[in-house]
C-alpha cells in the first residue's frame, strides 16, 4: 500500500478514535511511562493502538519507532516508520485545537516520506523527498522574510528560561509557543511562521522525522544550534534542539543565538 494514502487512513482512524478524550480530563489520565521516559496519557495510547494495528495489518515497515511503545519489529514490511501518535498533547487534552500525528518512513536511515495531519482542523502536510511539500494536495513554501524584525517565530526555552535566546528574542517582532513541533515544523515550510527553535534538548526523532522533511522540501532550512546537520539516533530517549528557518534567516538566527 502507497504509504501516504496509508497515513490518511491511519489518520482518520485516530481522529474518529481520540474524539471523545479531546478536551476530557479522561485524555489525560496517565496509564504508564512511556519509552520516552514521559507520562503516557490515555489519549497517547490509543492513538498509538489504532497506529501499530493498522502498520501490522499491513506490514508497512520492517521497523516502528514510536514515542511511547519504543522500537517495534513488524514482520513483512521495510523500511523504519517514526510515529508520534498525538503531537501536542497537552493541547489535544485541554480541548486546544493544536495537535497532530506525525509519521515518517525512512530507508537507509534518510527519511523519504512525511505526513503530518493536524487532528483538530483535518488539515494535512506531506512530503516526498525530492518532490517538494503540500498542504492539503496543494503546493507550499517557506516564507520570504529577510528581516528578523519582521518575523514571526516560535521559540522554545527549556523551563521557559529565556537566557540564551534573548537576543534573538529582542530582534523578532513576534514570538509564538504553540505547543505541537511537528505541527510547527509544518508551519514553517507553509510559511505561516518564519521559524521554530527549539533550545529545551528534548526533541526527539519522533517529534521532528516529518516535519523536517515537510520544511526542507519547501525550501526551508533545518540544522543543529551551530548550523550543522541535525542527527538523531534510533530511539527516543534522546533528544536535540532545533533550529528551522525560512532559509533566508537561518545564519542571522544562530548568530544571535551564540
Amino acid at each position: 500500500m502507497n504509504f501516504l494514502s496509508a497515513c490518511n487512513e491511519m489518520a482518520d482512524l485516530v481522529q474518529e478514535n481520540i474524539k471523545p478524550f479531546v478536551g476530557s480530563p479522561a485524555g489525560g489520565e496517565i496509564i504508564r511511562m512511556g519509552a520516552d521516559h514521559t507520562p503516557t496519557e490515555k489519549i497517547d495510547q490509543i492513538a498509538e493502538e489504532c497506529v501499530i494495528n493498522y502498520i501490522r495489518e499491513h506490514e508497512l515497515c520492517s521497523v516502528l519507532l514510536s514515542e511511547e511503545a519504543g522500537k517495534l519489529s513488524i514482520d513483512g514490511g521495510k523500511g523504519t516508520i517514526f510515529l508520534d501518535p498525538v503531537d501536542g498533547t497537552y493541547n489535544a487534552v485541554n480541548g486546544i485545537p493544536f495537535y497532530a500525528l506525525s509519521l515518517a518512513w525512512a530507508t537507509n536511515g534518510v527519511v523519504q516520506k512525511a505526513f503530518v495531519r493536524d487532528l483538530a482542523s483535518g488539515e494535512t502536510f506531506t512530503a516526498i523527498r525530492g518532490k517538494s511539500a503540500r498542504c492539503n494536495k496543494k503546493s507550499i513554501h517557506v516564507s520570504p522574510t529577510v528581516r528578523l524584525d519582521k518575523c514571526a517565530m516560535s521559540i522554545y526555552g527549556r523551563k521557559f528560561d529565556p537566557t540564551r535566546m534573548m537576543q534573538l528574542g529582542h530582534k523578532i517582532r513576534r514570538w509564538r509557543l504553540l505547543g505541537a513541533s511537528a505541527l510547527e515544523l509544518c508551519y514553517v515550510g507553509a510559511g505561516r511562521i518564519d521559524g521554530f527553535v527549539d533550545l529545551r534538548g528534548t526533541l526527539r526523532v519522533t517529534d521532528a522525522a516529518a516535519g523536517m522533511l515537510i520544511c526542507t522540501e519547501a525550501g526551508g532550512s533545518v540544522t543543529d544550534i551551530n548550523g550543522n546537520s541535525l542527527i538523531f539516533p534510533e530511539e527516543v530517549t534522546v533528544g536535540r534542539c532545533i533550529i528551522a528557518t525560512n532559509g533566508i534567516l537561518h545564519h542571522k538566527v544562530i548568530e544571535y543565538l551564540r
